[in-house]
């Protein structure tokens, strides 16, 4: 159906312009939702829709549908749109090449998925929860699968398919008229997801959380967990991005080949990881998918590239032309970041410490000199390499870059938690304000 509506397209757009890309995308959805003991909303969805950009004299046109009866319209009005934009010569679309293999990004499973084993989840989830004597507050759970096509002018044409299932719970605990709450999630390409570990682990951390103690405002290490990690690690990955530098929005710029974060630290893009989150043959606009070295042994060695951005750098795209839906044209977006550590410490090596679980307000942290301060979640202390009192309140401040040029790897689960392929870490001497 896709390579039919493709074909459509295609002997549309040739009637104003040879240069062409055709993004197809369809999405199958399912999910349901959980309020306190209660399965209270269920939904299933389907969604097809084309984008069509095309490049006349130099200058960029963009239309989408979700109408495949205005295959022709959308057409036009990409090659209408070109006229009112400016010329810009760094516009360009991918060529045809080799695709690596990409293995256990797509569950078959999908493919007989019924709302019933959705609801079975989140009941599983939920009788959990009650088995561990807390409250749940809310749930969720969907399974989804994404199908794109890209064609374009260069005889470029690729498939890609993939599915996600992610399901997520948040809790009360409550001891003596004192409360306290937790929430987790976990995602995977495949339906391998286990909700009554998820639901144990989310009570566990609630109910060690009440009866919290204050604590004096202190410089202290700082381990951060997958949640609390993903936020801060946001500001810092945004400083990687080529349109962010090229617009001298990056503290980075001008810092290739210089030591930035610890040396015992590599981060890594690879969009081609076999069973990962955002993993595929190909990036958006059709450029095949590649590991990118960032940073070696504490080493800046380069920023993450689409296909216009590297025009104007005058390298080559590393595979990051992302776009959200076919609503949108494609921009410089992460696939998995890997961070990986030499070396790891056990939270026993740590003489006193401060663990944050979670911590709001990361959207919050300056972009460009990447200074934060944010409230920590589910915080506890660690004394003489032991986790001892949970902390009522406290606010976590510093700065991202330094804290990632004097951080260690946690031994710990590696999970992926967004596009973050991460254990826990340890970030030195960061500000906790009691």
């Amino acid at each position: 159906m896709l390579f039919e509506i493709s074909e459509e397209a295609k002997k549309e757009i040739l009637k104003y312009c040879n240069e062409f890309e055709i993004f197809i995308e369809r999405e199958k959805s399912l999910g349901i939702d959980s309020q306190k003991k209660s399965l209270n909303f269920a939904k299933e969805e389907y969604d097809i829709g084309i984008g069509i950009r095309i490049i006349n004299n130099g200058k960029l046109g963009f239309a989408y549908t979700s109408n495949l009866d205005k295959i022709g319209e959308t057409a036009e009005s990409a090659f209408l749109n070109c006229k009112s934009n400016e010329k810009d010569l760094n516009f360009s679309f991918s060529h045809k090449s080799k695709l690596p293999k990409v293995a256990n990004i797509y569950d078959k499973k999908f493919e007989e998925f019924e709302l019933s084993e959705a609801s079975d989840f989140m009941n599983s989830a939920l009788a959990t929860v009650e088995e561990e004597k807390c409250e749940a507050t809310s749930g969720n759970f969907s399974a989804t699968s994404v199908e794109t096509l890209i064609t374009n002018s260069n005889d470029l044409c690729v498939f890609n398919k993939s599915t996600g299932f992610y399901g997520n719970i948040a809790v009360n605990a409550e001891k003596n008229g004192k409360k306290s709450t937790a929430y987790d999630s976990i995602s995977s390409c495949s339906f391998d997801l286990d909700p009554m570990k998820l639901s144990k682990q989310v009570c566990e951390i609630a109910k060690d959380s009440i009866n919290g103690v204050k604590i004096e405002t202190n410089d202290m290490d700082v381990v951060l967990d997958y949640h609390a990690n993903i936020g801060l690690l946001n500001t810092f990955i945004n400083a990687l991005n080529s349109d962010n530098v090229q617009r001298g929005r990056s503290i980075l710029a001008g810092n290739v080949d210089k030591a930035i974060v610890s040396d015992c630290l590599s981060i890594y893009d690879d969009g081609k990881l076999d069973g990962r989150l955002f993993s595929a043959t190909t990036d958006s606009e059709g450029t095949p998918s590649e590991k990118t070295t960032l940073i070696e042994d504490g080493i800046l060695k380069g920023f993450i590239y689409d296909n216009y951005t590297a025009n104007k750098s005058k390298v080559k795209s590393t595979g990051n032309g992302m776009r959200g839906t076919y609503t949108t044209t494609p921009s410089v977006d992460t696939s998995n970041i890997v961070l990986d550590f030499k070396s790891m410490i056990d939270i026993s090596e740590i003489d006193k410490g401060f663990i944050a679980t979670d911590v709001l307000g990361a959207h919050t942290a300056n972009p460009i000199s990447g200074d934060f301060s944010v409230e920590a979640n589910n915080a506890f202390l660690v004394e003489n390499g032991e986790i001892t009192k949970p902390v009522k309140k406290a606010m976590i401040s510093g700065n991202i870059f330094k804290a990632l040029a004097n951080c260690k790897g946690i031994k710990s689960e590696i999970r992926q938690c967004g596009s973050f392929i991460i254990p826990k870490i340890m970030c030195k001497d960061l500000r906790v304000v009691g």
